[in-house]
């Protein structure tokens, strides 16, 4: 090797030992390793050296030589070689200057490039002065490739350069850098103040910055570590305010505090710094709400600590929305309400209260000055209520002699969401002619398996969820309806009906029943010819009379109410002796059940079966495990079917015969030293499989933790089941995870939930926290729309030892119920996996209660587990054997439906999932014809996407008749669950309506909104959605007019500006790029005044036909989108619409989530994404040739990294 001038090596080798034949010649293959190497035949066995020449200084070469013989190439002998280091060659490179605020900036660059790098780069030198200076000023020694430079002088020039260093020293400056600040910064907010109004949260004010009618509102910048560098301190932007709250603060720790003033043009000047430590001092403490009834709450409270209050100040107020009897959407606003209160008062009762509202409560303590302090915060929501009296059920005549159609009244959700409604209907009899409904208890007229049925007893005929009660209903079809039966009526019988409506509230049972109909019978009148009555909209006072036959006086209300609360008191009477009998966790089972637990020992009786769930089978099988045996993957969707068929049917009966045969003990939970650590009274820790702690120092009940082991496949207690720790359980659980040796944790609930807390937060938000003797660091947080991963570092008092720990917490699973579609969740569950060690300790499992949600996660992981060694599923038996480790696993009928399309759907996709590094090699794969089949792999994928059956029942609202204008395609349609919700416009229906959807993106919950081309009637509508969503980048992926048709309604303003309904949009400016144009508009809201900047990008490059040639100029531009998104930092979503909203605006959507995934985890699932994507909108990525065309460009992009080029 030579060094100087330049890099040489010389390669010599000797002849192969054995050439099998003559030798005739030489491979040589050479490059910098990890870089496609360089190939040159050398012919004739003579040749046996070759010289090198100029070769980079600093990096390593790979050397390959090969024998020829007849038949071929032989075997390589390999030499790694590391040239000697120089100084770099290049300057750094990429150099990107970004003002964070006007007298702040930010320079960032690259190394060198890899030819001028010479070496491994040590560290950088910085110059910045004033270009006046003439080079006195900043000189900085770095190892990062960043620096700030802050307290700039307005209207100055200043000058910029760096350069890199090896160990070898130093390379050539770069060009120099002219950075320019503004002639006019923006005032800074003057006199800022902080206070802590609790342990995790402040309050800021200032003296508000003169607007001039350009400002904006505000930006606040706070942290722990007060760095030069604002990109490292957390920021919350505000409006025209002159305070703001900081939540989710560090205890007891001092944050500095800065703002900025935000104008149309950008950032003003930082304000002075202020220091708060979080420890409230100037505050009312403690402040709890008690006794919270349907009309009341008690608030209590503990003086401040330093301030001396002469009064104390309660306010509050609530914004309520709810449904009404009519099935419209009322908003309720409580006005505010202020109570002045004397310095010895700590607790008070408020009344008057309505139920089931959300209530804003302000404490404040207010100084002898009577100065400004802030208030210290709750929200209380007060309980929920039968709903308000309904009208009685109305007759509107006989159809073919066989039923009565009838019409039925709707109750009001003001007090409550209803859970359900009951069509009762009571045959007449003497025994309860002078009942009235509410004295019919729900318990007696569900049919049971052991009751007896009197020739007349009453009966539910139907059950409506939520607030699918119909107008008309044709009493006596025969029909079932959610599992209760519409009975065929005699003939000479008479019938009263009555509605209940149930409200959806847990362990109560809060209902209101309306009065009873008339009595009804076969050979009443016929109904009227003609089109059937609908729900009457009250906002058209001209409208006829719907109901007929009113010649009987209807009781006044009254009537109504008296005999519903007497029966309501006697009800919830009955209800909670009904709840006390039911209260035990497990049900009993009979007296030949064994009392032996399915323990440790029995999984060793033998070598086979490994399975636990198979040896419960084999040594404990209960009636239903042998009714219910594993089912064939192959038969599994047809399984479900069945199951599926008549409204569940077979699932409900499935599910409630679940039962492990055994009884259990749970003293330890029951012990009174123990109690307070269990979230639930009622969701124990069997005593034989509940994880034992270590006792602490001999602390009776310290050995306690409220979770139980359970098994997974082949793998005996392979998973911790636990409930969401409280705060005087965090240092039990830390303790737990350290004993157990465990390196996940998943977390299946989000901290609260429905205003209810569901977990204490048991981990610190930065730092270090101490658990007892457990010490935490967090080191990392990702968070991704559906879910989030934090990195713990963990140790313990008096240990050496430093582990690692991983937390994903699932954050998309709904408030209520169950998640839309599976895809996400398997997603998350397929992350979980890939992050836990194989050697790992038991993957620990939390949700609230810690069976529920808890249980589908381990069911479905264990599932899928199964799959990948057997050709069977045995979920029955897996949840019998998770109910005899822990009570309650598995918790509704929902959640076991739900593991049951987890894994079909696990089974329909496979495994999609693709490291990125393999993409070429897959996607050639994907364009082969699969073996035995005429189509290719890509297009036997597209066509498994489309296999998906879209259920009309999805498509509410757009399918409402004064909608279907609106429009755009009749067969393309905002699901419910996902459709964009405008505000309703008072008196016109519908007007809640655009044909549009919420997406999920990678890192974001509705990041996006898929819309449509907006028609001419719906221009409205977009602004207004635009605005009400603050959605202030718009992406448009069509002309105005293709192929000779409207594909889009021009819905912007040209030259001046147009009001479209309360907006007036504004064109600022138009930039014609070279595949895209660029508008920006500012609209303002005529009602207030108030306004904001709004960028449309339309895309110009696409065909009229087919897909772009290249997916790099559509790649830049979905960039572009997104760097404007992050350089504006609004917190709406990005609106993508083409003409119908789901074909190009698929692949916009796509592409974006699959590169940014790329680019944090280095994998790609397109088919899982365009999944997801169409169980939020239908049809999204609409062709086989947009499919196609979302892995080239996802090719194309990898293709522009050099490491991925090989």
């Amino acid at each position: 090797m030579e060094r100087d001038p330049i890099v040489s090596i010389e390669l010599e080798w000797e002849r192969p030992a054995q050439t099998y034949g003559e030798l005739r010649g030489y491979r040589l293959r050479w490059g910098v390793k990890d870089q496609p190497l360089k190939e040159e035949i050398l012919p004739g066995p003579q040749i046996t050296k070759r010289r090198f020449n100029d070769l980079e200084r600093g990096v390593e070469y790979e050397f390959r030589v090969a024998g020829s013989n007849h038949i071929g190439i032989g075997q390589e002998t390999v030499k790694i070689f590391q040239t000697p280091e120089g100084t770099p060659g290049g300057p750094p490179a990429n150099i990107t200057v970004r003002f964070q605020t006007p007298d702040v900036v930010c320079v960032t660059w690259d190394p060198p490039t890899r030819e001028h790098r010479n070496g491994i780069i040590t560290r950088y030198d910085v110059q910045f002065h004033k270009k006046i200076d003439h080079g006195l000023g900043s000189e900085r020694n770095m190892t990062v490739r960043k620096a700030v430079f802050t307290n700039l002088e307005e209207n100055t020039e200043y000058i910029f350069r760096v350069r890199a260093y090896t160990k070898q020293g130093a390379g050539p400056f770069g060009e120099k850098i002219f950075v320019e600040t503004e002639r006019d910064m923006g005032r800074a907010p003057m006199s800022v103040q902080a206070v802590a109004t609790s342990e995790q949260t402040a309050e800021i004010w200032w003296e508000p910055v003169p607007s001039r009618g350009k400002l904006l509102g505000y930006k606040i910048f706070y942290t722990m570590t007060a760095v030069e560098d604002l990109d490292e301190w957390q920021t919350k932007t505000v409006g025209l305010t002159e305070s703001a709250d900081l939540v989710n603060l560090e205890k007891f720790a001092q944050y500095a505090v800065a703002i900025a003033a935000r104008f149309k043009s950008g950032l003003g000047r930082l304000s002075e710094k202020v220091t708060v430590k979080i420890k409230p001092e100037d505050v009312p403490l403690n402040l709890r709400a008690h006794d919270v009834s349907t009309h009341s709450m008690t608030l209590s409270w503990s003086p401040p600590i330093r301030l001396n209050p002469i009064n104390y100040k309660i306010s509050f107020d609530a914004m309520k929305v709810f449904v009404d009897s009519q099935g419209f959407t009322q908003t309720q606003i409580v006005q505010k309400r202020d109570i002045i209160l004397k310095h010895y008062v700590k607790s008070h009762t408020i009344n008057e209260l309505s139920p089931f509202t959300t209530y804003n409560v302000n404490v404040s303590a207010i100084p002898s000055d009577y100065s400004y302090r802030p208030p210290t915060k709750i929200t209380v929501t007060t309980q929920m209520a039968a709903p308000q009296p309904m009208v009685k059920p109305d007759f509107y005549g006989v159809v073919n002699g066989e039923e009565i159609l009838v019409i039925l009244p709707q109750a009001s959700e003001e007090y409550g969401p209803i859970s359900h409604y009951y069509l009762v209907v009571v045959p007449e009899d003497k025994s309860n002619l002078h009942k009235n409904p509410d004295q019919f208890l729900t318990e007696d007229l569900l049919p049971g398996r052991n009751k007896p049925e009197r020739p007349n007893s009453p009966y539910i005929a139907a059950k409506f969820p939520q607030r699918s009660i119909p107008f008309t209903f044709h009493l006596g079809s025969g029909d079932d309806y959610h599992n209760f039966t519409n009975r065929k009526l005699e003939r000479d019988k008479r019938y009263r009906i009555f509605v209940r409506a149930v409200v959806d509230t847990p362990q109560k049972h809060l209902y209101t029943s309306s009065p009873f109909s008339e009595f009804l019978s076969l050979d009443m009148r016929e109904a009227p010819p003609g089109e059937r009555p609908h729900r009457p909209d009250p906002n058209w006072p001209s409208e006829p009379e719907v109901s007929v036959n009113r010649n009987k006086d209807e009781q006044g209300m009254w009537w109504v109410a008296l005999p519903v609360v007497a029966a309501l008191i006697f009800t919830i009477f009955v209800t909670w002796c009904i709840v006390r009998r039911r209260r035990q966790p497990c049900k009993t089972p009979d007296q030949a059940a064994v009392t032996r637990p399915l323990m440790a020992a029995d999984l060793g009786a033998g070598p086979t079966p490994s399975d636990p769930v198979d040896m419960r089978r084999l040594n404990f099988q209960t009636p239903g495990m042998i009714s219910h045996p594993p089912i064939p993957i192959s038969e599994f969707a047809n399984h479900i079917e069945r199951l599926k068929a008549n409204d569940n049917q077979k699932f409900s009966q499935e599910y409630e015969s679940i039962e492990p045969g055994q009884q259990f003990t749970w003293d330890n939970s029951n012990y009174d030293y123990n109690k307070s650590k269990n979230r639930y009274a009622n969701v124990t820790a069997y005593d034989h499989s509940r994880v034992q702690l270590p006792l602490m120092d001999g602390v009776i009940g310290s050995d306690y933790i409220n979770a139980n082991y359970c098994d997974g496949y082949r793998k005996h207690n392979a998973y911790v089941a636990t409930q969401g720790p409280l705060q005087e359980t965090f240092s039990d659980f830390w303790r737990m995870c350290w004993e157990l040796k465990t390196t996940t944790i998943v977390m299946m609930t989000r901290l609260e939930e429905r205003t209810r807390i569901k977990c204490d937060q048991y981990w610190p938000v930065r730092g270090t926290e101490t658990y007892g003797q457990m010490f935490v660091t967090i080191t990392e947080t990702q968070e991704l729309a559906t879910y989030s991963i934090r990195t713990f570092q963990i140790c313990r008092q008096g240990f050496n030892e430093r582990r690692e720990i991983k937390q994903l917490q699932f954050t998309a699973w709904p408030d209520h119920g169950v998640p839309e579609h599976p895809a996400p969740f398997l997603q998350f569950l397929r992350r979980c996996r890939a992050l836990t060690p194989p050697d790992s300790g038991p993957v620990v499992v939390h949700c609230s209660a810690g069976v529920g949600r808890t249980g589908c996660y381990i069911v479905i992981d264990s599932m899928l587990e199964r799959m990948k060694h057997e050709k069977i599923i045995d979920i029955y038996g897996h949840v019998t054997c998770l109910r005899a480790q822990r009570n309650y696993m598995v918790q509704t009928e929902d959640q076991y439906i739900f593991i049951h399309d987890a894994i079909l759907e696990a089974i329909i996709c496979g495994q999609t999932e693709v490291p990125a590094r393999n993409l070429h090699t897959h996607l050639q794969k994907l364009l082969l014809t699969e073996p035995g089949e005429n189509i290719t792999g890509m297009e036997m994928e597209f066509k498994k996407l489309s296999n998906v059956k879209v259920d009309s029942s999805k498509f509410v609202t757009a399918n409402l008749p004064c909608n279907k204008n609106k429009n755009r395609l009749v067969h393309i349609l905002p699901y419910e669950s996902s459709r964009v919700y405008l505000t309703p416009i008072h008196g016109i229906e519908g007007s809640d309506y655009i044909n549009a959807s919420f997406i999920d993106g990678y890192r974001y919950r509705s990041a996006y909104i898929a819309a449509q081309g907006p028609v001419q009637d719906t221009a409205e509508d977009f602004w207004r959605m635009l605005w009400e969503h603050n959605s202030t980048i718009v992406v448009m992926l069509t002309k105005l007019k293709e192929m000779g048709r409207e594909k889009c309604y021009q819905y912007w303003p040209h030259e001046r500006s147009v009001r479209y309904q309360y907006y007036v949009v504004d064109p600022i400016a138009e930039y014609n790029m070279p595949q895209y144009k660029l508008r920006e508009f500012k609209v303002t809201d005529a009602r207030d005044g108030s306004s904001r900047t709004v960028r449309q990008f339309q895309f110009i490059d696409w065909p009229e036909q087919g897909v772009p040639k290249s997916g790099e100029g559509f790649i830049d531009f979905i960039g572009q989108v997104h760097k404007t998104k992050e350089q504006f930092g609004q917190d709406g979503p990005i609106t993508v619409h083409c003409s119908a909203g789901v074909g190009r605006t698929g692949v916009f959507i796509t592409l974006s989530i699959v590169l940014e995934r790329m680019q944090y985890e280095g994998v790609l699932d397109v088919f899982q994404t365009v999944r997801i994507l169409r169980a939020q909108r239908p049809a999204m990525v609409q062709t086989e040739d947009q499919y196609h065309f979302c892995y080239r460009a996802a090719l194309e992009y990898l293709g522009s990294f050099d490491n991925y080029t090989n």
